[in-house]
């Protein structure tokens, strides 16, 4: 089930919000009826971006190998076209 909370339960309570965490669930967190953040387990936050941090690894060795640099038109024109294509 989500679990959105006031941003002032992670005060009043830290452990209950924790509890729910480590269990696996995220907390999403509003100040005055509006979402301002999202708490995580670190496990969950690792498998969110660890493939991320993967992948930019894997680019500083291309760059270190290659004189070749793209703009960003280049990269995002190549993602686009991608994209289209499976439109």
């Amino acid at each position: 089930m989500l679990q959105i909370r006031p941003v002032s339960d992670l005060r009043n309570n830290f452990s209950e919000i924790e509890r729910t965490v480590k269990s696996g669930e995220s907390v999403y967190l509003t100040k005055n009826g509006y979402g301002t953040m999202v708490v995580l387990s670190l496990e969950k936050y690792s498998a969110l971006t660890d493939e991320i941090e993967l992948k930019l690894d894997e680019a500083d060795r291309i760059a270190e190998e290659s004189q070749t640099r793209l703009t960003h038109e280049d990269v995002f024109g190549r993602i686009r076209g991608k994209i289209d294509e499976r439109l």
